[in-house]
């Protein structure tokens, strides 16, 4: 029998650097960057023919006596056939699959629509709200056992004061909620329904994004006058009037001579619509890519100097530092309040301009088409007004 107990725990608690063997496949292994007294337990088996390793824990928190019980079960888990590690992996899914915690059932609904959330799912936005307004409170209650009253306390400090913050969550745990049922548990699919009653009428005012009249945007298109990220990429925010997002992650793949195609999972705020979103550019836009170009990295167009593309942030800030109380999102206001009071662009037009759906699904599927060559037209009009032109009223010939 291989020699088996050889260390003591008088060693164990000041052993050097090293691997130093118990015996039967027991190692303690501390390395350098292991300060004190920490190191890790380490065993070896082998299975199939073929060498597992498996950590029991870290010392010491686990200790010597409790490393050799690990280290005993786990042998003989080895000695019925069976991977201890695969095993152990086995037995934590089953756990997990006990565990009926909203933390647990919440994240399995996250993953189970990730699918159909577009960017939000990939940067985790749609679990924000959960993660950081219900789930510290809540995350260990089994969701079976979740009720009204727990829901109201929870989000009671954002009601009033968070509305939009405190909306979501609701419809997230909403969410969270039916999934739990479809797992087959006992939930009480009306708890959200009966805390917003608790909760009450909200008296939050949602305030919209402050917005630049239109008619000033050109005072403030002629100061972006340096040729960096920032000045390009608000110049052609402008210009285009889609929003952030799409604008900074803006790839050299997606354009295609005078239109730039975003794709559809891309797009916010075009429900039941899943195309592509094609963006006419005028000789303005063309322009300021060509400058940007430069600054590509990795196909982007608008790329930070460290890492990825271009903060939100960043051209938000800029127009704070330019003692602007817009914010770049209020562009596309600007650029819809143009096309009523300067136009006679149709509502539909004017609303595909913007990334917007109209009308009902069927409508839709009858009308195919996306008005590029109108919104060619027009973003040209725009650009010359953004530019110092004269704004003038624009006709729409053969609008329909």
């Amino acid at each position: 029998m291989p020699a088996r107990d050889r260390l003591s725990a008088a060693f164990v608690n000041s052993a050097p650097v090293g691997k130093h063997c118990d015996g039967q496949g027991l190692w303690l292994v501390k390395r350098p960057d292991h300060k004190g007294k920490c190191a890790q337990w380490m065993l070896r088996i082998t299975i199939h023919g073929r060498r597992r390793e498996m950590g029991l824990g870290g010392f010491p928190q686990v200790s010597l006596a409790q490393a050799r019980e690990l280290a005993k079960e786990w042998r003989g888990v080895a000695r019925a056939g069976k991977d201890p590690v695969k095993e152990r992996e086995r037995q934590a899914r089953e756990a997990a699959r006990a565990d009926q915690t909203l933390r647990t059932v919440a994240l399995e609904a996250f993953e189970a629509r990730k699918a159909e959330l577009k960017g939000d799912g990939k940067a985790g936005r749609w679990f924000s709200p959960l993660e950081l307004h219900v789930l510290p409170k809540l995350g260990g209650v089994p969701v079976t056992e979740l009720d009204q009253r727990d829901i109201r306390d929870t989000l009671a400090p954002l009601w009033h004061t968070k509305a939009d913050t405190a909306r979501k969550a609701m419809n997230r745990l909403n969410i969270v909620l039916k999934h739990g049922a479809a797992l087959g548990l006992d939930v009480d699919l009306q708890a959200t329904e009966k805390a917003k009653a608790l909760l009450g009428k909200s008296r939050h005012e949602a305030k919209n994004i402050p917005a630049m009249p239109w008619a000033e945007v050109p005072t403030f298109y002629a100061t972006l006058t340096e040729q960096t990220p920032t000045h390009l990429a608000m110049r052609l925010l402008i210009l285009t009037g889609v929003r952030s997002n799409p604008l900074r992650h803006l790839r050299l793949d997606q354009l295609d001579g005078d239109v730039w195609t975003i794709p559809g999972e891309a797009m916010k705020g075009r429900k039941g619509a899943t195309s592509d979103f094609r963006v006419p550019l005028s000789r303005e836009a063309l322009a300021v890519i060509e400058l940007a170009r430069p600054f590509e990295r990795e196909g982007y167009l608008f790329a930070n100097v460290r890492k990825g593309v271009l903060s939100d942030m960043t051209l938000s800030q800029h127009m704070k530092r330019a003692g602007q109380e817009a914010r770049p999102h209020g562009f596309r206001s600007s650029l819809r309040d143009w096309l009523a009071e300067a136009t006679n662009t149709p509502h539909e037009v004017a609303e595909t301009i913007l990334g917007h759906t109209t009308d009902s699904a069927v409508v839709r599927a009858y009308r195919r088409t996306d008005f590029l060559e109108q919104r060619r037209v027009l973003a040209e009009r725009w650009a010359d007004h953004v530019t110092g032109g004269a704004g003038q009223v624009v006709k729409m010939v053969g609008a329909v």
